[in-house]
């Protein structure tokens, strides 16, 4: 399926952010190659929307975000003149609560969301870097929050991700100076899980995907869970914590198929699968 504006006779090709679910992966495509895939306000919104669809579509067990083109994933906001119509103050005010891209501080999105990142990871596109889970990038990919210098914040989670994923003086070192980093030092500090040349950036993302889609459906759908709805309490705390992808894995029959494939020394074939 596609979620995406479409060409009309007469026109010009509308900007696109599209969505495609195939073998239980979903991905997102955000097409603004104009802009360097800088995302606008009906741009965030179809995110959100996509984002949304996602999360009630329990046959999606990988999500694959990444931008169109070679030369950008995501450099931000649009900034063009056009799409600038808010001082600092009212973009902090109207802030969308899951973050930029829909994605920076969204937590009720119990699938792994894998970040291909193939070029230019700046402002609010390195804050959906930071929403990921897990993130390859060509080691032509350059990330960094630039919005200092332009005389703006990353407001979207930016700023507190980073200092939380990071070492602190790396991360300050980023934030001060709003200068942009390599994919070779940002796996260096750990943000990145792995870092490939370009022409090998589709085949690296399908080994995470294939490994993801290895595990019980229900224990990837429970581990994302207690991430990223525990991150405020103590281990002992979190341990304890009911969450409702947790009940389930533990009464299902992904469960149960996992012990029985091993001890029949085969792999196993998950339920409703």
């Amino acid at each position: 399926m596609t979620v995406s504006t479409k060409e009309r006779p007469g026109q010009e090709l509308v900007d696109e952010v599209t969505l495609t679910i195939e073998n239980h992966v979903a991905t997102v495509v955000i097409d603004r190659q104009h802009v360097l895939n800088a995302v606008d306000g009906s741009a965030q919104a179809r995110l959100n929307g996509i984002w949304n669809q996602i999360e009630a579509d329990p046959d999606v067990r990988a999500v694959v975000i990444t931008g169109a083109g070679t030369r950008a994933f995501c450099v931000g906001a649009d900034m063009s003149a056009s799409a600038v119509d808010k001082t600092g103050l009212q973009y902090w005010a109207e802030l969308d609560p899951h973050g930029f891209g829909g994605l920076s501080l969204r937590t009720s999105l119990d699938v792994p969301v894998i970040a291909r990142v193939n070029g230019y990871a700046l402002g609010g596109g390195m804050e959906i870097v930071l929403g990921a889970d897990i993130v390859v990038a060509a080691d032509t990919a350059r990330f960094g929050l630039t919005e200092p210098r332009v005389g703006r914040l990353a407001l979207d989670g930016g700023i507190h991700q980073l200092v939380r994923r990071v070492p602190y003086t790396q991360a300050m070192g980023m934030l001060l100076t709003g200068r942009k980093a390599d994919a070779a030092e940002m796996q260096a500090m750990g943000l990145v899980n792995e870092v490939v040349p370009a022409d090998e950036l589709d085949a690296a993302v399908q080994r995470w995907v294939d490994q993801i889609l290895a595990c019980a459906p229900s224990s990837v759908r429970a581990v994302k869970q207690m991430v990223s709805r525990t991150s405020h309490l103590t281990a002992a705390e979190a341990r304890g914590l009911r969450l409702p992808a947790l009940m389930a894995a533990l009464d299902s029959e992904d469960s149960a198929e996992g012990v029985r494939a091993f001890q029949e020394k085969r792999p196993p074939v998950w339920p409703g699968r």
